[in-house]
């Protein structure tokens, strides 16, 4: 069923999942197109996200889109971020200088060379902002060498909080760490399942990815088109349905790019997303004998890829 409306205002937005945006030319979404959507939103009972450009809209978007309770996404940096919930980072540089704000969350994309090699530079910044969100952007190039570098890089991370929560008791709020303490079903991305894009040509896309590859699903004057749409359903995809790393963001477009099919994942984004489910129950035992009360419990497993299971069962 869906839930969201995400309103690309202009093609050149900033990308805030794992894709990059190669859409250099401006083009803003027409007024009337916003109102449509909006308007669509409405009738269709889904919450709003905007996602803006980097320039300064005139009054009459602002206006239209103070019609509406919504979040808000921009860059750092953006002449929009006043109208943002959520604010993207690209370049690790702005991290050292951001005034960060405790109301705010951040999502950092970054490739899996820069993370290894500047993820200290998180520990401090996770504690300021509301939430961190880490996406990394090259999941599908991980080798067996990155693999066990991004598991010590989880290990350094949860070796920090545990040493801050001995000290005074707090914990951050960080997508790859503490998610999974407080999750006992997926909780994945689930474009074309909770979501769908509108996007400034007017077309409805599966999500801002779809919209960079041109593979539109419907028309805001014409109605959403979503073909096969069990395919989106958690059932329906039998390798994601027998694993327990439910904070994975199960990535319908990057599924798509590797192994051809919106319903299963990527050797690589499985290995990933269950180290970071390993790297979660490890924190959570340390936490629990620092005193952190909770009922959470997550089990001990033999695999890394749960397509491993799927043969063994």
């Amino acid at each position: 069923m869906m839930k969201f409306l995400i309103i690309l205002l202009d093609a050149t937005c900033p990308s805030y999942c794992a894709y990059e945006n190669s859409k250099a030319q401006s083009e803003l979404m027409l007024i009337d197109v916003l109102r449509k959507g909006l308007h669509y939103a409405l009738i269709e009972n889904l919450y709003v996200q905007v996602v803006y450009p980097d320039y300064e809209l005139s009054k009459e978007y602002v206006d239209a889109l103070d019609t509406i309770d919504k979040i808000g996404i921009a860059s750092v940096g953006s002449l929009n971020q006043k109208h943002a919930d959520v604010l993207v980072v690209n370049d690790w540089d702005r991290i050292e200088s951001l005034e960060v704000k405790a109301d705010t969350t951040y999502i950092l994309r970054t490739s899996k060379e820069l993370l290894f090699e500047k993820y200290s530079m998180l520990i401090d910044f996770c504690y300021k902002a509301k939430r961190l969100n880490l996406i990394l952007t090259d999941v599908e190039t991980f080798t067996d060498d990155d693999f066990a570098k991004y598991k010590d890089v989880l290990k350094a991370l949860s070796d920090s909080v545990v040493s801050r929560f001995n000290q005074d008791g707090v914990l951050p709020n960080i997508n790859v760490l503490s998610d999974r303490f407080t999750l006992n079903q997926m909780n994945n991305c689930n474009a074309g399942l909770e979501s769908i894009t509108l996007a400034p040509d007017g077309n409805f896309y599966v999500c801002p990815a779809f919209y960079c590859d041109g593979k539109p699903v419907g028309n805001i004057n014409t109605g959403l088109c979503l073909k096969n749409p069990q395919l989106y359903k958690i059932e329906n995809a039998p390798i994601c349905s027998l694993c327990d790393a439910y904070q994975c963001k199960r990535c319908i477009w990057l599924n798509k790019k590797t192994t051809l099919e919106v319903n299963t994942p990527s050797h690589e984004q499985c290995v990933v997303s269950n180290l970071e489910r390993n790297a979660s129950r490890g924190l959570l035992t340390l936490l629990k004998a620092y005193g952190f009360m909770t009922d959470s419990k997550i089990k001990r497993i033999g695999y890394l890829d749960p397509f491993e299971k799927f043969f063994d069962n």
